[in-house]
């Protein structure tokens, strides 16, 4: 099977600072252990259900990460055809790890959410967990904007991310991740390893997502253009509680 790892920022874009989904670079090897101590995978997993990617069909993964939304959907639909994007090489060059011993194909691309590496209207999934928050409100206007030109007619976005703190305060003092980023992550189940927990009162941009002002995510897909974009699930994690929003470009 073919892993490839592109290049998809601009001179400009070269510089172009980001921060890592775990804050900290030197991190990155803790995140999958940690991402699986504290459930995330059950949330990929959910929003790769609530995607109903169909066989055949091509989805971009933005701020995939080392890859596990991206898993996630591949596992539900083995023959759909996923392009993951995230601005962190190490990131990246830990998902072509995963999916080499998965024996999976895969296009993994280094560029930013408010650039998506698809022609206009070839995209029939864009996916997105716990990554939005990282950028800021003009990156996740132009991730909005980038989606509805990528995807085709009838083709759907499917994001989870934080729409506030979980009800116990207590546990959402401690995360998966470092808190505020450029491209994406997540995992799943037990108890972390208090070396591994992460200090964070609240991501450094929390999205509002379940409700229809400020920078809520409903409200930026509806801006865009997108058709029906609402919250479908929350689930209440120990570092934060998360929305579910699908939305259709018409």
């Amino acid at each position: 099977m073919d892993v490839r790892i592109l290049d998809h920022r601009t001179p400009q874009e070269r510089d172009r600072s980001f921060l890592p989904g775990t804050g900290k670079t030197w991190l990155l090897p803790f995140y999958d252990l940690f991402s699986r101590a504290v459930g995330v995978r059950a949330l990929h997993e959910r929003a790769a259900a609530l995607a109903s990617v169909e066989p055949g069909q091509t989805v971009a993964d933005v701020g995939c990460g080392t890859g596990n939304l991206t898993f996630a959907v591949l596992a539900a639909q083995p023959q759909a055809r996923l392009t993951g994007l995230d601005p962190d090489p190490d990131a990246l060059r830990k998902a072509a790890r995963k999916a080499r011993r998965r024996g999976l194909e895969l296009t993994l691309v280094r560029g930013f959410a408010d650039r998506i590496p698809a022609e206009d209207g070839s995209l029939d999934h864009v996916v997105s967990s716990l990554a939005l928050h990282h950028i800021d409100e003009e990156g996740r206007s132009g991730f909005a904007r980038e989606a509805m030109r990528a995807l085709r007619p009838g083709g759907q976005v499917t994001i989870a991310d934080f729409s506030g703190p979980s009800s116990d305060a207590e546990d959402a003092g401690h995360s998966a991740h470092g808190h505020g980023r450029g491209g994406g992550h997540g995992r799943g189940g037990g108890h972390a390893r208090p070396h591994l927990r992460l200090r964070r009162s609240r991501p450094a941009h929390v999205v509002d997502v379940a409700s229809g002002h400020g920078e809520g995510i409903v409200t930026l897909l509806t801006e865009a253009g997108f058709d029906d974009a609402r919250a479908v699930g929350e689930a209440d994690m120990r570092f934060g509680r998360i929305t579910f929003v699908r939305a259709t470009r018409p």
